[in-house]
C-alpha cells in the first residue's frame, strides 16, 4: 500500500508540471533589433572599424544585418554565426571561444556546423530572459567586436527591461 501512495503521489506530483499545454516567451520586436544594430555599428564606425552586426532571435534566426560599406564580405556570414553561436549556447563568445580551446573539455563543439567560438557576440537578456545575441564582425579582433556589440546592448537596455 504504501508502494501504491508513493506512485500516485509522484504521478500527481509530475502531473502539475505538465499541466500547462503552453508557454509565453518575450521576442524583440524589429525595431528594437535594428536599434541595438545601428548602436553597435555606430560604434564600430567610431573606432575606426569597418564592421557588420547581426541581432538575432531568441531561436538564432536573424532579425536585423547592417554591413558597412568596406566591410570585408566575410563579415555578414560571420556576424550572424557569432550571434547564433552566442544564443545557441547561451553564452557571450568571447567566454565560449576560451572555454573551447584545444586540449579542453568543450573543444569539440568548435567542429560543429555554424558555429562560431570567438570573440564578438554578446547575449541579449532581459528579466531572466534570452531575447536574442548581437554579434559583430570586422573589427581588428574578437575584444574590440565585443565592445561594439556592447554598444549595442547599451542602446536598447531600457527598452527590453521595461
Amino acid at each position: 500500500m504504501t508502494r501504491w501512495a508513493c506512485l500516485v503521489f509522484a504521478g500527481l506530483a509530475c502531473g502539475g508540471a505538465y499541466a500547462q499545454a503552453t508557454y509565453t516567451v518575450r521576442l524583440l520586436t524589429p525595431e528594437t533589433a535594428l536599434k541595438a544594430a545601428q548602436a553597435a555599428l555606430a560604434k564600430c564606425r567610431e573606432s575606426g572599424f569597418q564592421a557588420t552586426v547581426s541581432v538575432v532571435d531568441r531561436s538564432g534566426v536573424v532579425q536585423a544585418l547592417l554591413r558597412d560599406r568596406f566591410a570585408g564580405p566575410h563579415t555578414v556570414d560571420m556576424a550572424s554565426a557569432k550571434a547564433f553561436t552566442a544564443v545557441s549556447f547561451r553564452t557571450n563568445t568571447t567566454e565560449l571561444a576560451e572555454a573551447t580551446q584545444p586540449g579542453r573539455p568543450q573543444s569539440g563543439i568548435r567542429n560543429r556546423p555554424g558555429v562560431a567560438a570567438v570573440g564578438g557576440a554578446l547575449m541579449i537578456e532581459a528579466q531572466g530572459a534570452l531575447l536574442g545575441a548581437i554579434g559583430v564582425s570586422g573589427a581588428p579582433g574578437g575584444r574590440e567586436d565585443d565592445v561594439c556589440a556592447a554598444a549595442g546592448l547599451a542602446a536598447i537596455r531600457e527598452d527590453i527591461e521595461l
